[in-house]
């Protein structure tokens, strides 16, 4: 296996990476020679060949990560805070090549990269940078005494991301991780590992100490099994799906009873009454659902219309679909407006959700077909008048599927937007500040928008209920998971006379 690997990136530039595990600063090969094909999801041909870890690789990590946690005990707040401006500054520098990689290997587009993924983790590791010196307890009164308490690090942490907007997720994770203390093991998606190598390479640029942040690529089985069960690691952040999250739930209560934060997956829904701004309801529906081909656990995938604008709403969304026609191609491009689903397995996936839909006797209103021979493409594809019990409307799909319906009530709809075992991320549109109210309280879901969709921001926290997880990822919420509260209580003598 070569040392290094060159992708062509936008305008043809080229970007080299190492191929090795990222493991006290340096760059090694596997121990067992364990590899990984990483492949282009928009032709299917293999980019090259990249070190996979295993148990011995993920023990290598977590011995130091121990010796870089000791070291970055002793770090101050203020210099905790320069290493992760400093690394925010090069993230920034190096964001045409770090969209590159996510465009050639995870199929996002470079523009979808540059305009949000990338500011967004620049903007993450900024805002945390400002936490560095501010992580207080409290003081409290006793009878006889008082105490006080302190927030803690857990120690070696481990990060399993993934394969969509992989740099952005992954930042979610560190920034926290960093700023309160711990030392962190970061494994890459097997879809979509290249980022994490140049992220790498950034990371030992910004002086960040050896062994606090390490970075492997390698499969689920066996990289991130080895993380989860590992006795040595005190947490696991993980970011996927629900079926990952239960295994890695179950290798934490067979261990060490590791923290475990999940980010699962979602079903989110859109719910459009009819005093709404209809054009802006409209393009946020559309958006939400099509955003990186609808490969977002937050994505508006269930769309409920208020019954008497809901024909107005199914024709002007076909309307919308076909005065604005996808341009599908290379993600480098920029005139390309739809990229490939991420892998020929998730593109089978969606693919027979489509077909499922197709056969429920739901309306078909456009789309529904895969573009082309080469590389794994699907049309988008919205399909009206779904029934609350078809497979298309209840299980998470991971593509550009919409699954649109009407309701009558304000107290209908809540009822069908909570029948989920989901509750990641919904959206309302209304211009009725007292409905905005009482059905964003009521809706059961970790976040919820109003007359928009997504709206992520590093201070503000993200992170689902029920079946969609728990624990929170960005805002101040984020740093409660990173720590440990320590209660310290004094007795006070009385004074001897």
């Amino acid at each position: 296996m070569d040392s290094s690997l060159t992708i062509t990136g936008v305008q043809g530039r080229k970007v080299t990476v190492p191929t090795g595990l990222f493991i006290h600063n340096e760059f090694v090969p596997s121990v067992t020679g364990q590899t990984l094909a990483v492949e282009n999801p928009s032709t299917g041909e293999q980019l090259g060949t990249i070190s996979a870890a295993g148990l011995e690789d993920i023990n290598k990590a977590v011995k130091s990560a121990k010796a870089g946690f000791e070291a970055w005990k002793a770090v101050s707040g203020a210099a905790r805070a320069r290493v992760l401006l400093k690394l925010a500054d090069l993230v920034e520098r190096d964001a045409q090549d770090l969209a590159s990689l996510e465009a050639v290997d995870s199929g996002t587009l470079f523009t979808d990269s540059m305009g949000l993924n990338i500011p967004q983790a620049v903007g993450c590791l900024r805002y945390y940078a400002g936490w560095a010196d501010k992580i207080d307890g409290k003081t409290l009164e006793l009878d006889g005494g008082f105490a006080y308490t302190h927030r803690e690090p857990l120690g070696v942490c481990g990060a399993i991301v993934p394969w969509n907007a992989p740099l952005m997720i992954t930042i979610w994770k560190l920034a926290p991780a960093l700023v309160t203390g711990n030392a962190l093991i970061i494994k890459t998606s097997e879809n979509s590992p290249l980022y994490g190598l140049r992220l790498a390479e950034l990371v030992k640029e910004a002086g960040v100490p050896a062994g606090l942040v390490n970075i492997v690529a390698g499969d689920g089985a066996n990289a991130g099994q080895s993380l989860s069960e590992h006795m040595e690691v005190r947490k696991i952040a993980f970011t996927g799906s629900a079926f990952a999250g239960r295994k890695i739930l179950q290798a934490s209560s067979r261990t060490n009873l590791k923290k475990v934060s999940l980010e699962l997956g979602g079903k989110g829904p859109s719910i459009v009454f009819d005093d709404c701004d209809f054009e802006n309801a409209l393009l946020w529906t559309r958006i939400g659902i099509t955003a990186n081909n609808g490969q977002i656990c937050a994505a508006g995938s269930r769309i409920y219309v208020q019954e008497s604008i809901y024909d107005r709403f199914i024709e002007a969304y076909k309307k919308a679909a076909a005065d604005a026609p996808t341009v599908a191609g290379d993600p480098l491009d920029s005139a390309t407006t739809k990229g490939p689903i991420v892998s020929s397995a998730q593109h089978k996936k969606v693919l027979d959700y489509i077909r499922q839909g197709k056969e429920c006797g739901a309306r078909l209103l456009f789309g529904g077909e895969q573009i082309g021979e080469k590389g794994y493409f699907v049309q988008n594809t919205a399909f009206a008048d779904v029934a609350d019990d078809a497979t298309i409307m209840r299980e998470e799909i991971f593509g550009p599927v919409a699954s649109i319906a009407k309701f009558s009530s304000e107290a209908e709809v809540i009822s069908k937007a909570n029948d989920s075992a989901h509750g990641l991320s919904a959206a309302i549109f209304t211009n009725d500040v007292n409905r905005a109210h009482r059905v964003t309280k009521a809706l059961e879901s970790g976040q919820v928008t109003v007359n928009a969709w997504a709206m992520l921001s590093p201070n503000v926290p993200f992170g689902g209920v029920k079946e969609s997880g728990y624990g929170r990822d960005m805002g101040e919420d984020a740093l409660e998971g990173w720590t440990q509260v320590k209660a310290v209580k004094f007795h006070i003598l009385p004074a001897r006379l």
